[in-house]
């Protein structure tokens, strides 16, 4: 289904600022037309948001927020007991870079990353990928890993990758990545082939809204202290 096709059976469920049985059954078509997975459903919702930011400089604002409110809740990825998806990797054994190379691979509109190294191949072509179609990527790292043999981090800057390096005496230990603002990827895990191959490793990968807010506001508020 085309964006524009999209932003047409959502603005008819605006009329009248609410949405009715009828228009949830409209909702719920334009799910199964195009996708209930994690990232689809999250772009969904930015049209959604987009509508409502056209909306907002009427004066029917208010009843604006309540339509926005009724969509979101349409909009939420849910298992069968209602509860947000969790799932979780360990290596050696899982194929660890192919699962965080799928997610690269299903985002849409933004990943932030803050990962002590990075220097799997595999790994920091799934990130070219991403950022050459269009999704927007930023990447925290640190100063001394930065500079190890076959780290990739110079590669992802050249590339044109927004980059932030902690250049103090102590570590950036963290090993984690934000997907679309809904999905946090975190654990031990380095992103490198030691981790994949041969270390005790683990991730856990999460759309669970109380766990991705703290994360972001950690990035954004690390991202701007190392500006």
């Amino acid at each position: 289904m085309k964006t524009e096709q999209i932003d047409e059976l959502l603005k008819r469920t605006l009329d009248d600022s609410r949405v009715s049985r009828g228009e949830k059954k409209i909702l719920q078509g334009i799910v199964r037309e195009h996708g209930s997975a994690e990232h689809q459903l999250a772009f969904l919702r930015h049209r959604a948001f987009e509508i409502a930011r056209e909306e907002l400089i009427s004066p029917d604002a208010k009843g604006v927020l309540e339509w926005l409110e009724d969509v979101i809740k349409s909009f939420q990825k849910q298992n069968a007991a209602g509860d947000p998806d969790a799932r979780v990797y360990f290596s050696p054994g899982d194929d660890c870079p192919a699962i965080i190379c799928n997610n690269f691979e299903r985002a849409e509109q933004s990943v932030d990353i803050c990962v002590f190294t990075i220097t799997d191949n595999r790994v920091t072509q799934a990130i070219r990928d991403a950022y050459v179609r269009g999704v927007n990527i930023r990447v925290i790292t640190d100063n001394d890993k930065a500079l190890d043999p076959g780290s990739d981090v110079d590669r992802m800057n050249s590339l044109g990758i927004p980059l932030r390096v902690d250049k103090s005496p102590h570590h950036m230990h963290h090993k984690y990545a934000i997907f679309d603002k809904t999905t946090t990827l975190t654990g031990s895990y380095n992103w490198t082939r030691s981790a994949d191959h041969h270390n005790e490793e683990n991730f856990l990968i999460s759309d669970d809204p109380s766990i991705t807010r703290p994360f972001v506001g950690h990035f954004e508020k690390l991202w701007d202290s190392l500006g």
